[in-house]
């Protein structure tokens, strides 16, 4: 099965970057030298029925509500690109910001309608008093979809995106910011797939020109998710991290820095898929041909953002993390990484879902029969899992008991290491203690 799914590599690549690229303009006017940002008007939607909800992909049980989060919705509008735009800016914040940490995390709307960045590390954001800042360019179709009236007039291109970001960054610096005189000290511009995409052409189109009043850059860092392009050094720190669907055809080369204007990292966790499966509410059990696995994405973008969030506010270098292994030979195991004998890859940051396994995690599912086509994306880019059987179990661990103790002994160690964040213990533990055998 495993070389079935290896063997569409070049496949998934390919519908990877078309999805990354769908829609894709590149700005008509864009600058040649630096130039001060334009900061845009903003203000409050007060416009008819419910706002549109980009963060359905939450964890049970510990959504805003559990953290008393809300969400303001507002208007932004201005010039960018040399035509004029009016977009939707949400704003997810504790409800009493003497709970804020002063960090805020910026991205644009996923095209498919979705806060990726907000829900890959909701638990974590709102656990920790950050805020999470989301402007819509593309996908504006999902918000007008589910309320026409109050979206009516909102209007954005394709091609104003890089200096959309730019503006947004710049307005939360402002005396205008929805968070004006909240105590906040850094923005860090966020993307994943393809928002990961807005966010490299950002870096190319937008970064090197687009400045403050007083000449600083805008965003104080950088996290491209589910991208595995090489990204040249910028000013700022940068974690990227590609998943098992970038490294297993050999991600970025580019190499760890912690020197100024190469302040980079690259974090590749063994076992995690591009796409969210588990919380992912179009991730229905009867979607794709095999079990979509119950991986916890979540956990280990989280990681990711806080070493981030320290590295830009604190200045503490983040941990240096191992490389997924590569033998770039199919002939052998069907995978270009090397695997272990459970067909999982070797190398890269380790987990206990991995170390102390209950499952093998494989990239690329397919599409059951009777499904929507256009779901058929869904699957390719998530990872589905094959359980281990009771009586592999026992052969591996003996009883539920030893399992257990090596989990969670392998998760402790884990996050003395920096690798997994206390808040997410419980949550990883309650994994292992479902499983039966």
């Amino acid at each position: 099965m495993q070389k079935l799914i290896l063997l569409a590599t070049a496949f998934l690549v390919f519908s990877i970057t078309a999805h990354a690229q769908r829609g894709y303009m590149a700005p008509k006017n864009a600058p040649t030298e630096p130039t001060t940002i334009s900061i845009p008007a903003i203000e409050p939607n007060n416009g008819p029925g419910t706002p549109y909800n980009s963060a359905l992909g939450q964890w049970p049980g510990y959504d805003m509500e559990h953290f008393d989060y809300i969400a303001d919705e507002y208007i932004i509008s201005g010039m960018a690109d040399g035509e004029p735009y009016r977009t939707r800016l949400n704003v997810r914040r504790p409800r009493d910001m003497s709970r804020f940490s002063g960090l805020v995390l910026a991205e644009p709307m996923h095209p498919a309608g979705f806060a990726h960045g907000f829900e890959h590390s909701s638990v974590y954001i709102m656990d920790a008093g950050h805020i999470a800042v989301e402007v819509v360019g593309m996908g504006l179709e999902h918000a007008t979809g589910h309320n026409p009236e109050r979206y009516a007039d909102h209007r954005v291109s394709n091609n104003q995106i890089s200096e959309l970001l730019a503006q947004m960054g710049a307005l939360l610096k402002s005396d205008s910011s929805p968070i004006a005189d909240s105590g906040m000290r850094k923005v860090i511009l966020f993307g994943t797939s393809a928002t990961s995409r807005m966010l490299t052409d950002y870096l190319t189109q937008a970064y090197p020109f687009f400045k403050l009043a007083d000449g600083s850059n805008i965003y104080d860092g950088f996290m491209p998710t589910s991208n595995g392009s090489r990204i040249l050094p910028v000013e700022e720190p940068m974690i990227q991290m590609p998943t098992q669907h970038e490294f297993m055809n050999v991600a970025t080369a580019v190499q760890d820095g912690d020197e100024p204007g190469n302040q980079f990292r690259n974090f590749e966790f063994t076992g995690i898929g591009h796409l969210m499966a588990r919380h992912n509410p179009r991730m229905t059990p009867e979607l794709c041909v095999n079990k979509p696995t119950e991986y916890p994405l979540e956990l280990y973008f989280s990681v990711a953002l806080h070493h981030l969030f320290e590295w830009v506010d604190k200045g503490i270098e983040p941990p240096r993390g191992d490389r997924v292994l590569l033998d770039r030979n199919m002939d052998n195991d069907g995978s270009l990484m090397v695997l272990d004998e459970h067909g999982n890859p070797l190398g890269g940051i380790r987990n206990p879902y991995v170390d102390v396994p209950f499952a093998t995690y494989i990239a690329g599912n397919s599409l059951e029969d009777g499904q929507d086509p256009s779901m058929s994306v869904v699957c390719r880019l998530s990872v589905y899992e094959i359980p281990f059987t009771a009586s592999k179990m026992r052969e591996l661990y003996g009883n539920k008991e030893n399992f257990l103790r090596q989990f969670e002994s392998n998760l402790n160690s884990h996050e003395a290491a920096g690798w997994s964040l206390p808040v997410y213990h419980d949550l990883i533990m309650a994994d292992a203690k479902a499983i039966q055998f």
